[in-house]
């Protein structure tokens, strides 16, 4: 590492925008590498280590007080070797420090995340998220707890390896939470998500628990997904269903989602889900396309296919490269000020729009009402629907869209003047992967090419850009792939693959998916007690290894990994694939059974592994194919998985080989073990199918 010259510190060398943000601070800042390290051991400075990231509100803050501080800055690099990391870079040391912030405090954890770490083992003997300048809200000042826990350090060095060895011990026994002997798999788990996520469901607003109030796709998919087994099993189970839709409808109506540039927001600091904390991350918003695709499908509720095309249109304008690939987040801020973009004066939109469309659109969307933003401005948020607008105003319900739709092109329009949120253009693979999935999904949803299109030119990013001697990089920017891939990626990748092979088949794609699942099994997996680490073999070693089971602000790695291998290996016919799938069921079978509800993708797993999908494989040539492949996905079926292969893919693996051609579209249907003659009357695949 090269010194950083004095007026900006060792960061200038990274790619992270979050970082490079940090480059010009008068604290001598790190990135996380054993130059660093190294330091902390010789200089016998315990390691102040802050996680954050770009699009984060508070992390801006603390930069402003503390790191630009020239007097705070002077206290951190008088006793402390201080190392800053992008949590979206390395997820890895951040669910590590997040877990031991969690069993030092007792408390959640977030961002920044401020930890105070011994040189010599790099475990924590205290932590925090942000610390004010001033004492204020409980918390100590930043500089006075710097010098505290600095003294600390130096008089109590015993009692810090107690709590060592303590620390170590716990975070041990986070991670062997599998049953002692193998457990019998049931659906029980099935149920009991089902009646969890009754009790906590808002009936009024919509979503689970109370403020702040985040999206929890897993468990509006749970949700739809348990309706759709329990049709198949003749008792549709039709109130989750629509507390699913309800879910996403109060969300798309309501402050969450940008109403005039498309895209939904972090979360909701209300219940109501008014008035969002502004950041838009790229994950969001792959799991809302996701959802949405399933919910137009489910509903055909013209609502959801319009904010599905215009959160669609939102990742291709503000967050693809010119490479094909996609951007992490844009900022809560602008300006300096969190949400100034999105937020309207009642003179502006008056100024924007004619009187009668005016009328329509502030009984719409609460410019009648009080504000409800600071300072005499509002957030745009649906306080009335689209027919008690035409009630009111003696329109009819088109003429009232109309007016709706004009006005909200007007306001983008005269928005794109403003001064934009900054964007973090670094490119992740989890997060691109979880957008092909859900951007192929939508093109196939509403018949759009483009999007598919779109989905396609990022995977075929990732190969080129991210692939690398056989294994996958986790983060790419400035034309650098760097960073030894974590299980998301893998995990999230496969299943973006296989949903893309469903969406058009590709030559190569099929080859790619097992590649990504072998590197699954040969470097993640834990072969004595079943479930995938986060981390590889070949990867750092840091104070544990973690195996989460849980879903977080994303899906879990290890249920998207199950899931994906369970549907591969009934593609393929390949039991190494269906066995890792049963085995990680069986190290979260503990975890699962204390709360099921927070383990919402690993039933999506649970529920294909004691429900087999149903495997459809069509063989056939051009707009025929493409017909018969259509009337298999045109219904919400997600426990279908239909592939079109045309006739002259050659060498497939495993079982498909045996799927040969015929004259015309032939189509061979299994589940389970079991598949049927060849069909090949379009008629007799719709009666099977009951479509």
């Amino acid at each position: 590492m090269s010194k950083p010259s004095s007026s900006h510190n060792a960061l200038i060398h990274e790619t992270s925008p979050y970082l490079l943000q940090h480059a010009t601070n008068p604290v001598q800042w790190h990135p996380w590498g054993e130059a660093a390290l190294r330091l902390a051991r010789e200089q016998g400075k315990p390691i102040l280590l802050s996680i954050g990231y770009s699009a984060c509100h508070w992390c801006h803050v603390m930069a402003h007080e503390s790191f630009e501080d020239p007097a705070t800055a002077a206290v951190m690099n008088e006793h402390y070797i201080n190392i800053k990391v992008d949590r979206e870079e390395r997820p890895d040391l951040d669910k590590i420090y997040q877990t031991a912030h969690h069993l030092i405090t007792q408390r959640s954890g977030g961002w920044p995340l401020t930890m105070f770490l011994t040189p010599e083992s790099h475990y924590p003997f205290y932590g925090g998220t942000y610390f004010p300048p001033q004492p204020r809200h409980g918390l100590p000042a930043f500089a006075d707890l710097l010098e505290k826990i600095a003294g600390y350090y130096q008089q109590n060095s015993a009692q810090i390896e107690e709590h060592n060895v303590s620390l170590a011990a716990a975070l041990a026994q986070l991670d062997s939470l599998e049953p002692q002997a193998r457990d019998v798999i049931s659906p029980w788990p099935l149920n009991t998500a089902r009646e969890e996520l009754d009790r906590s469901f808002d009936s009024e607003n919509g979503g689970f628990g109370k403020a702040p109030k985040f999206p929890q796709l897993p468990s509006v998919e749970r949700l739809m997904r348990h309706y759709a087994m329990t049709a198949n099993q003749g008792e549709a189970d039709t109130d989750g269903l629509q507390m699913s839709l309800y879910c996403l409808l109060r969300m798309s109506v309501g402050g969450l989602y940008d109403q005039v540039g498309g895209g939904f927001y972090r979360y909701s600091v209300d219940e109501f889900w008014m008035i969002p904390h502004f950041e838009k991350m790229l994950y969001d918003n792959a799991s809302f396309l996701v959802n949405l695709s399933n919910a137009w499908q489910v509903s055909q509720e013209p609502l959801f296919k319009r904010v599905l095309g215009e959160t669609a249109d939102w990742v291709i304008r503000e967050m693809r490269d010119a490479e094909g690939g996609f951007y992490s987040s844009l900022d809560a801020d602008s300006e300096g000020e969190e949400g100034k973009f999105y937020v309207w004066t009642r003179e502006e939109v008056k100024s924007l729009l004619d009187a009668d469309t005016y009328r329509v659109f502030a009984y719409s969307y609460g410019f009648d009402r009080s504000p409800n933003f600071e300072e005499q401005h509002w957030h745009l948020f649906s306080y009335n629907s689209i027919e008690q607008v035409a009630r009111k105003q003696s329109l009819s319900v088109e003429v009232v869209e109309q007016k709706l739709s004009e006005a909200r092109a007007i306001l983008f329009k005269a928005r794109q003047a403003r001064v934009a949120p900054g964007r973090d253009d670094k490119i992740l693979t989890a997060w691109n992967a979880l957008t092909i999935k859900g951007m192929a999904m939508a093109g196939q949803a509403l018949g759009n090419e483009n999007y598919i299109q779109v989905a396609e030119q990022a995977l075929d990013f990732i190969r080129e850009k991210l692939w690398v001697d056989g294994h996958l990089r986790a983060t790419y920017k400035d034309g650098q792939a760097r960073f030894d891939a974590y299980l998301d990626d893998y995990a999230f990748l496969l299943d973006a693959v296989l949903t893309l092979l469903q969406v058009r088949w590709r030559e190569g794609d099929l080859e790619f998916a097992q590649a990504l699942a072998d590197v699954l099994l040969n470097e993640f997996y834990d072969k004595e007690r079943g479930g995938f680490y986060f981390t590889g073999e070949q990867h750092e070693r840091l104070i544990t290894r973690p195996k989460s089971f849980a879903d977080d602000a994303m899906p879990s790695g290890n249920g998207v990994a199950a899931q994906a291998l369970g549907r591969l290996g009934h593609l393929l016919g390949e039991t190494r694939y269906l066995e890792a799938a049963a085995n990680t069921l069986q190290a979260a079978w503990a975890a699962i059974n204390q709360i099921a509800y927070a383990h919402n993708t690993l039933l999506l797993a649970l529920e294909e592994y004691l429900f087999p999908p149903q495997v459809i494989i069509l063989r056939g040539e051009g707009e025929v194919l493409q017909t018969w492949k259509t009337v298999c996905q045109q219904h919400y079926a997600p426990q279908r998985l239909c592939v079109a292969i045309p006739n002259s893919a050659q060498n497939l693996p495993g079982i498909l080989a045996n799927f040969a051609p015929k004259t015309g579209v032939v189509a061979y249907v299994c589940t389970g073990t079991q598949c049927s003659a060849p069909i090949e009357n379009l008629t007799e695949l719709q009666t099977m199918l009951k479509i």
